[in-house]
């Protein structure tokens, strides 16, 4: 994506991750649709498109067909691939390697040397497998949505390899327009079933279908080219498999429901291939090890050995859609499978897209059904599996815990994390569906005695078929690998419940690998798979370098070859993209001197403006300083307070990033555009930077480093949304940097989730400081990301005499307590009080008994002034909204009568031209 098109537009409401800021419907105002793609970074990049109305694009990754990861980002009217590709390196660097590695495990009998050798070898090998295929019968349910049909239809003819048979199976339907859109299509098969209810239709599917597969999937499906392939080669590739599914990703996120589908958890389960079996000779449960057996994949795409299901029984017409259980079909026969001692395999190169509910009623209704139809497959096999009953019941008892009543607790205490209708719609639909199996059984015998043979209770249930001769559970088998040859199955792995293999390479060896396979086959996939994760970038042979050097010049290649030509060296921001800085002070001439005098040296090609803002104009001290420097413009906000003089400043700003700082700061020539770079990241909405001490020359200085500085380190940190939601007490956005030294998007400040400066918190108003912690909380919760760069470093002048020093801590206190009673009486979140209640009386508590252990030499005094302003905070909160109640917000710019007052400056130029001059800084300019 070109560097215009990254930008994010001033005073344009722009979500900078729709996938991850849609929330509530509270953000429906900024919901825009996401644009969905396919990339092969084996295949040539597409060129531009423009795409104005999508506000993101979720782009699937493939390597060589097979998808290993998803990117999103942010879209500002034009999609270009390449911007994608290198996201896709930066994030998925090992998912993409992995996948480059297996393609080379066993097809080259030399073993590469360099990085490039590895990618030709890669790219170069044919990973056609010999096995022989077994035929596929796709199977679609349908009723009554002719018009979903007719493009799941579409899709499965341009199968690539086709299926050996395409089956539709109308479910009791009410007109002829399915019958009469098959019937026009040549190569498709018809079949109705007059018994209502999906699993009925699925069993109709199993005694209709000719192949040895049956390969399930529903009308609103879009199957990927490579679907039926993927299948194909993965029953071959594990014989021992009785069932595979694969990965379901959205075919459109158009509407606020489908991203918060998405969002809520959807059907995908991640791009790496898994492998689940259980031992039942020596001891191993079905429900115990898999009894959520939702995380294998769902019923849009399933595929089954037709002659399993003469052993474990057909699907359940108790369950499933069309019966009161409306969902559970799947899951059901997923546990059946691996009871039985038999094979599941997840299979994400297995690929479909499935079109999410468009309306929020209908996404509501589906959440309600996934709690219904779960606990009624619950109650089934309990029913089904007497011996099971009791891992059931604690199943269920641990999923309506940490699953159902956690999500709602979790929807109520930090609001926005999770959708509180969603979760309270699961947790009731959990609860009906304790009693609707019971019901669903009894008419399903209604509709049909025969159906006696498949459901629960009703019949004696199947014994399960042993998984292993009984021998020791510590036996392991032993075998020996050669890379250097082509690879072959481990004859002896179906007699041992482990495999310890020797991997070598033309006899060289390169390290044992353990493989846990409970005595099922150990194939050449499964071998590629494992060895691939265990050698990593050990497949170069290169003995004098380092593992993360290694990883480096693999690296380096793949951003080359994929993410094209500039993708390997630094990548400046374009010179035409503008910056402000916005400086406030209040009657410190010799601080704003400084600081405007380094300023001023900034090396940079860009233009740059410079906003003074004047918090005390009656003062008269700030005009005259601020005429020594011709380029720097001046405003005047009278009244007091930090937040109330950087607002003033951002609004009068023009540029598309602005730039904050303090005026007891100084900066080095290359601060401007080292803080301006992470902007590279078109997701990142923050930028802040290390503060170091200019000085430490007096007791209360070196106090305050120990009390924790502004400075943050020197490693680089790239936070986000999910960053924002991981901890259980409050967001420690104080870790990442303070406005002394940070940088912002200007479209943020249009935002109406973020807004500008909260003029209650900050220095000059009671509380005392945390309006920028405040922003940073506000940014993060609305989706963005904020990154801490350490070589944009500044220096700061500390408070030299302990009085400032503790009433800066003092202050420091007011302000932490305040920022958190923000975020709980604005947004709700109650993490808050964990940090006021708990945390915070631990950590003065733990301080208190180390000062007076004598294992630290941190002032007492220092200590009960940081308690005094914690207790103080809530009513320097209530007396500061006062305060702003009072004075007003920050709507707009200066008025014009405010204006017109204006004192003259003392100096080449008045007031008033000096705010009306915007001149960027010549390039390097190296002006005093």
């Amino acid at each position: 994506m070109t560097e215009a098109a990254i930008q994010l537009d001033r005073g344009t409401k722009v979500v900078a991750d729709p996938f991850l800021a849609m929330k509530t419907d509270r953000y429906t105002t900024y919901f825009r649709p996401v644009l969905i793609r396919d990339i092969d970074l084996t295949c040539p990049p597409r060129p531009p498109e423009v795409v104005e109305r999508y506000g993101a694009v979720r782009a699937t990754i493939r390597v060589r067909g097979v998808p290993v990861g998803e990117v999103t980002l942010p879209l500002a009217g034009v999609f270009d691939e390449t911007a994608v590709r290198r996201a896709a390196i930066d994030r998925l660097v090992w998912p993409v390697l992995r996948g480059l590695i297996r393609h080379v495990i066993g097809t080259t009998t030399c073993r590469p040397r360099t990085a490039d050798g590895l990618l030709d070898a890669a790219l170069s090998t044919d990973d056609a497998s010999t096995a022989a295929l077994p035929t596929v019968t796709v199977a679609v349910c349908t009723r009554d949505r002719a018009e979903d049909l007719a493009r799941a239809l579409d899709a499965l003819e341009a199968l690539q390899p086709r299926p050996d048979e395409i089956l539709v199976v109308d479910n009791a339907p009410k007109t002829t327009a399915t019958r009469d859109l098959v019937r026009q299509r040549v190569g498709i098969r018809y079949v109705c079933e007059s018994r209502p209810g999906l699993d009925w239709a699925r069993n109709r599917a199993i005694h209709e279908a000719i192949g040895d597969v049956v390969a399930f999937t529903d009308d609103d499906v879009i199957a990927d080219a490579l679907w039926v392939g993927a299948l194909k080669r993965t029953f071959a590739e594990f014989p021992e498999a009785m069932a595979v599914t694969g990965l379901v990703l959205p075919y459109e996120l158009e509407t606020p429901a489908q991203l918060q589908f998405e969002e809520y958890g959807g059907f995908g389960r991640g791009f790496e291939r898994r492998v689940f079996r259980v031992d039942q000779a020596h001891g191993e449960r079905a429900v115990r090890q898999h009894g959520g057996t939702g995380k294998f994949g769902t019923g849009a795409n399933m595929a089954f050995r037709k002659t399993v299901f003469s052993e474990i029984g057909m699907f359940d017409p108790a369950l499933d859609v069309g019966t009161v259980t409306n969902g559970g079909g799947d899951l059901d026969m997923f546990l059946r499978v691996l009871r039985a001692g038999h094979t599941l395999v997840y299979e994400p190169a297995a690929l479909v897209r499935h079109r999410h509910r468009r309306e929020r009623a209908a996404l509501l209704r589906q959440i309600a059904n996934n709690g219904v139809g779960f606990y009624a497959y619950l109650v089934r096999n309990a029913l089904a599996r007497p011996g099971d009953a009791l891992d059931i019941c604690r199943l269920a008892r641990w999923w309506f815990w940490h699953w159902e009543l956690k999500r709602a607790a979790l929807s109520i205490l930090q609001p926005g994390r999770i959708d509180r209708e969603l979760s309270f719609a699961e947790l009731t639909g959990a609860i009906r569906g304790l009693v609707r199996y019971r019901r669903a059984r009894r008419d399903a015998l209604a509709i049909d005695p025969t159906a006696a043979q498949h459901v629960a209770g009703a019949i004696r249930p199947r014994a399960a078929a042993p998984s292993a001769a009984a021998m020791p559970c510590s036996a392991t088998g032993v075998a020996c690998v050669d890379l250097a040859r082509p690879i072959e199955p481990i004859a002896v792995a179906d007699r041992y419940r482990r495999v310890c293999a020797l991997i070598t390479w033309d006899g060289d060896p390169l390290g044992s690998l353990t493989i846990e396979n409970r005595y099922a086959p150990i194939g050449v996939a499964r071998l590629r798979d494992e060895i691939a994760a265990f050698l990593g970038t050990r497949v170069v042979d290169r003995e004098d370098v380092t593992a993360s050097t290694a990883w480096c010049e693999l690296v380096a290649p793949l951003r080359r070859r994929f993410a094209g030509a500039n993708a390997n060296g630094f990548e400046p921001l374009a010179d035409d993209l503008t910056v402000s800085i916005v400086l406030p002070t209040r009657n410190r001439p010799n601080d704003l001197e400084r600081c405007l005098a380094s300023l001023t040296r900034q090396q940079t090609r860009r233009p740059v403006e410079i906003i003074v803002v004047d918090n005390d104009p009656d003062s008269g001290e700030t005009p005259p300083v601020v005429a020594r420097f011709p380029h720097v413009r001046l405003i005047r906000e009278w009244r007091k307070g930090l937040s109330y003089a950087r607002n003033a400043g951002i609004l009068a700003s023009t540029g598309n990033i602005i730039v904050a700082t303090d005026d007891d700061v100084t900066t080095p020539p290359h601060w401007i555009e080292r803080l301006v770079a992470p902007f590279r990241d078109s997701t990142v909405a923050i930028v802040t930077g290390n503060v170091l001490p200019a000085e430490l020359e007096t007791p209360s200085q070196h106090l305050f480093e120990s009390y924790g500085g502004l400075g943050r380190g020197f490693e680089r940190r790239r936070v986000d949304v999910e960053w924002f939601w991981q901890f259980r007490g409050a967001v420690p956005t104080w870790h990442l940097g303070a406005t002394a030294n940070a940088a912002f998007r200007a479209s943020i400040f249009t935002d109406d989730r973020i807004g500008v400066f909260d003029e209650a918190l900050g220095a000059g108003m009671p509380t005392g400081c945390s309006e920028d912690t405040y922003l940073f909380y506000r940014t993060l919760r609305a989706g963005y990301a904020i990154a801490y760069e350490p070589s944009a470093f500044v220096w700061h002048r500390h408070r030299r005499d302990m009085r400032s020093l503790r009433r800066q801590i003092y202050n420091y206190a007011k302000g932490h307590a305040a920022y958190h009673l923000t975020t709980l009486t604005r947004d709700g979140d109650w993490r808050a009080l964990a940090r006021l209640l708990f945390h915070l009386p631990k950590i003065y508590r733990e301080r208190i008994e180390e000062r007076l252990g004598g294992r630290s030499d941190y002032p007492l005094r220092c200590i009960l002034f940081e308690m005094l302003g914690t207790l103080v905070g809530p009513f320097a909160l209530m007396r500061a909204r006062r305060i702003v109640r009072r004075l007003g917000p920050s709507l707009g710019p200066l008025s014009p009568e405010r204006d017109a007052d204006a004192v003259p400056l003392e100096g080449a130029m008045s007031e008033n031209a000096a705010r009306e001059l915007v001149v960027a800084l010549p390039p390097h300019s190296t002006r005093p």
